[in-house]
């Protein structure tokens, strides 16, 4: 399709396009950007590594599809530690080639030409492991290994000539190449577009470790993994492997997960020294331990199952959901769909976040995809820059548990559990709502303090069109219905992949072979930090199963909590946000899932309840500071203080921190119960999670609310959480008391008279004398004249001036500290209808016995309304400013409140006197 095509079809969405790449990959500060030949190179290794999983995980095969037998390329389906194995393999190469050990920072650096060499030089200890590696491999093949139980066995103990090989030929040459590619990598000096020659060694190093692991693991030795018996070359390929898996997730996902994995470490080989519960009764080698961690009990295990798996087939699907600019029409969809209520802005981050998040899982992913444009716009109509970046990065957390996608915590929690996926995802409806809800009534009382509007027409996207390219939703769709139909996930992500690829069609971005190709290119670059975070998680993981010391700390739980549950589930609650301050979501919960639950399970929690409650906090450790990832992301675009931002956010995500006890409370939350106790759990907790919001804003019912209506309202809230019928029902008459207390403490002022005039005519609704000429003429499409103090947006011309008699001087309205600020009250002759973008307050007719507010006699008034004595009373002097308080009986002068329309908000009236 030619270039005018595709600008015809963006313009029948929008006069300007509002969004545009809001999903494409931020290009990371370490990242190498290369060109010509090497680009094509990395292009080429990314496109085949992701295919390689597509075809994997679908049992296709080269030689399967048209009977060539190639013996280069692999048959399907691989063994399951093979294909892990080489997942973890080709993640190395590719992120070693692709980021650097140093960010690029534009500056001038000495010249690191000599470390170049050093590292070139290291390619010769690769080599001796690489071809010991293929000695090895023809051994096997040859068949002159005896076999034990089916199996060949690989007689690798001390003293024979295979374990001297393994030192010498191949475990030293890899450390030796592996730690100085490591260490020369820290000081290396390279352009951006070109290779460095440690990340190449690197590369070459994750390569023969895994050429070596499969070999070794298809013989008998593969037994006695976890053992002392481990051959001692799976020791040096595992050590050289964890010390590559730990470099690459420093260099892709910061320090602090590396450094937590540094600790679980030390904890392996010094626990034995420790007092108590931590203490170990016998110290492990390192033999043992590498050999143990390399294994379907560490590395290998459920974390590198879920990434080789779901993680990487949904990776593809959201770079073919890329292609086809489907992040775009999300983010295009709320804009059109929110944007025109109070505070637009801040309600679009929440529908797009939670668009996105079908297809994005990450936190900081969904903060610089959709924060990019909601941040600017929240502070052009208002909000503080703290405000702007708080809400975003409090929405982007929710992409972690709305379903279907939900991240990779939800695949990972299939895994341990054993609970199928679908169930985990429908599961996941009502607390992925709730959270949702929480910041949309924040938000949304955030917005009415302010007096916010919504943003104007001709800066939205036309509704009507994007109604008419709702088709970009059915990929979304496809995957959803073959879930519940009971396809595999692995089927329904195929699926939902083909759909994107067809459905594309339909739009300007129509995906052919190039765009394909494409696609699979961006998903194998996308999936490298997170199969590394999950390859470190791993290790971890392996740390705790050998040691056995979740079993312990879970003891620990259960003895400080003395049985109780509650008090279990704080612990729980402090541990797992603990943990996702310090790592992503995906290692957090994978941790916590290993030390926590076990101890919550044990308590007689249910087991989907127990895994979701630490999921769910983290997931909400994100935007909990000190350390609040989502925050700081969101912090960067706004251009705020990160820690001011982050206590912003918490307090905005607050009432979702409840969400997790009402599941735990109420089971029928996890959709576990009738279809009523479903329905009704989910419209009490959504009311509880209101009247939390409510009383943490200070804003219910249309107004402000003192201290102690606001303390009530979360009591009330609190009461929500248990779920049961009576705890319900007394916080729902909680917080109707208080509605009464406000309502009847609240002046309501004076029904303005209805205009029975047509628009062409002056409002008349007082008595009195009218002027010749009507002072202002009504919209054409409204039905009757309308009294307030800026005629529709027009400054209507001033009456006379009318005196105020003394018998009108009376006390203030009592309690007004309870009275709201702002009062959006019906226009004079037009109910229900209010001119778009204006707070029009009513004429109050000017009554002896109740003014708005005490004058003196003799005081005057202006008021646009030609129409006899009255007293305009404004709560909000225009759009977008605060509220005006209530003046005490200190300040009489009724004429300095008015907001004549020729003066500024507020302004005292000159010609009313002194």
């Amino acid at each position: 399709m030619s270039d005018r095509a595709k600008a015809a079809a963006e313009d029948q969405i929008q006069g300007a396009v509002i969004a545009d790449g809001v999903d494409e990959e931020p290009v990371e500060s370490n990242r190498r950007l290369f060109t010509g030949k090497a680009y094509l190179a990395i292009a080429t290794l990314s496109t085949l590594y992701a295919a390689f999983h597509m075809a994997a995980l679908n049992g296709l095969s080269v030689s399967g599809m048209t009977g060539l037998d190639l013996p280069f390329l692999p048959q399907f389906p691989l063994e399951t530690w093979n294909f892990r194995i080489m997942h973890i393999a080709g993640a190395l190469a590719l992120g070693f080639l692709l980021f650097s050990a140093h960010t690029f920072d534009g500056k001038q650096h000495r010249d690191t030409r000599w470390l170049s060499l050093v590292a070139l030089a290291l390619v010769i200890p690769v080599g001796i492991s690489a071809f010991t590696v293929m000695g090895f491999m023809q051994m096997i093949n040859s068949g002159d290994l005896p076999e034990m139980g089916g199996l060949i066995t690989w007689a690798a103990f001390p003293g024979t000539e295979i374990y001297q090989t393994e030192i010498t030929w191949f475990g030293i040459p890899l450390l030796i190449a592996t730690g100085g590619a490591i260490v020369t990598g820290w000081f290396e000096r390279r352009g951006r577009e070109l290779f460095a020659a440690s990340d190449v060694v690197l590369a070459l190093c994750g390569i023969v470790v895994a050429m070596y692991l499969v070999t070794i693991y298809g013989t008998a030795a593969r037994n006695s993994v976890g053992t002392p018996f481990v051959p001692i070359g799976v020791a040096f390929a595992a050590t050289a492997g964890a010390a590559m898996i730990l470099e690459l997730t420093r260099r892709v996902a910061g320090l602090a997960l590396v450094i937590i994995t540094g600790v679980f470490l030390v904890y392996t080989f010094t626990a034995h020294l420790l007092p108590g519960l931590l203490a170990v009764q016998n110290p492990y080698s390192w033999q043992r331990f590498f050999g143990h961690v390399y294994s379907d009990a560490g590395i290998l295990g459920p974390t590198t199952a879920v990434s080789s798996t779901y993680i990487i087939l949904f990776i593809i699907f959201a770079a073919f959901l890329q292609a086809s600019k489907v992040g775009d029409y999300f983010v295009n969809f709320a804009f059109a769909a929110a944007g025109r209520a109070r505070g637009g802005p801040a309600k679009v981050a929440i529908f797009a976040s939670g668009l996105m998040g079908m297809i994005n899982g990450t936190s900081a992913g969904n903060v610089v995809a959709t924060g990019s444009l909601t941040i600017p716009l929240m502070k052009k109509v208002g909000y503080e820059k703290k405000t702007a970046g708080a809400i975003e990065a409090a929405a982007s957390t929710g992409g972690q548990i709305m379903p279907p996608i939900m991240g990779a915590g939800a695949f990972i929690m299939a895994e341990i559990t054993g609970i199928p996926y679908q169930e985990i995802a429908i599961a996941a409806i009502i607390p992925a709502i709730l959270y949702f809800a929480s910041i949309y009534f924040m938000v949304d009382f955030e917005a009415a303090k302010l007096h916010m509007r919504g943003m104007r027409e001709d800066e939205l996207p036309k509704f009507r069109a994007l109604a008419k390219q709702v088709y970009l939703f059915v990929p979304i769709i496809i995957l959803i219905a073959a879930l519940f139909m009971g396809y595999s996930v692995i089927r329904a992500g195929t699926l939902a992949t083909a759909a994107a690829a067809v459905v594309s069609w339909l739009t300007p971005h129509r995906m052919g072979l190039r765009s394909i190709l494409k696609a699979f290119e961006l998903a194998g670059v996308m999936s490298i930090q997170i199969i590394a975070v999950c390859a470190c998680a791993g290790i971890i993981v392996g740390v705790i199963s050998l040691t056995g010391v979740g079993a312990r700390f879970s003891s620990v739980l259960l003895d400080l909590a003395a049985a109780s549950q509650l008090l279990a589930l704080f612990f729980a609650m402090c541990i797992a946000i603990l943990l996702g301050m310090g790592m992503p979501t995906t290692a957090a919960y994978a941790v916590a899932a290993s030390v926590v639950a076990p101890g919550l399970v044990q308590l007689g929690i249910p087991m989907l309840t127990a895994h979701f409650f630490v999921f769910y906090f983290a997931v909400v450790s994100a935007i909990t500071p000190p350390v609040a990832l989502a925050s700081y992301a969101a912090a960067g675009i706004s251009g705020a203080n990160p820690m001011e931002t982050s206590v912003a956010s918490f307090k905005i995500g607050i009432a979702a921190f409840i969400v997790p006890f009402m599941f735990f409370y109420n089971s029928a939350i996890l959709m576990d119960g009738t279809w009523v106790e479903v329905i009704r759990a989910g419209i009490t907790a959504t009311f509880g999670v209101f009247l939390l919001s409510a009383g943490v804003q200070g804003w219910f019912m249309g107004g402000r609310s003192a201290w102690f209506l606001r303390l009530g309202l979360i009591i009330a809230a609190l009461f929500m959480i248990e779920g049961g019928l009576v705890s319900d029902l007394i916080g729902l008459g909680a917080a109707a008391i208080i509605y009464l207390c406000k309502r009847s403490f609240t002046r309501t002022p004076t029904r303005p008279s209805r205009c029975a005039a047509p628009t062409d005519r002056p409002c008349t609704a007082n008595a009195g004398p009218q002027p010749a000429a009507p002072p202002w003429r009504g919209r054409s499409d409204l039905t009757a004249g309308l009294c307030s103090a800026r005629g529709m947006g027009q400054n209507t011309p001033h009456a006379a001036p009318q005196p105020i008699p003394h018998r009108a001087r009376l006390r203030p309205e009592p309690l007004s500290v309870l009275r709201p600020r702002s009062r959006r009250r019906t226009p004079c002759g037009l109910a229900g209808v209010r001119p778009a973008g204006r707070d029009h307050a009513p004429c109050d007719q000017h009554h002896p016995a109740r003014p708005p507010f005490r004058a003196r006699a003799g005081d005057t008034a202006r008021h646009p309304c030609a129409s006899g004595a009255l007293l305009c009373r404004r709560s909000a002097f225009d759009a977008g400013t605060r509220t005006a308080t209530a003046y005490p009986a200190a300040r009489p002068r009724a004429a300095g409140l008015h907001h004549a329309p020729d003066q500024g908000p507020g302004t005292r009236d000159r010609a009313a006197g002194p």
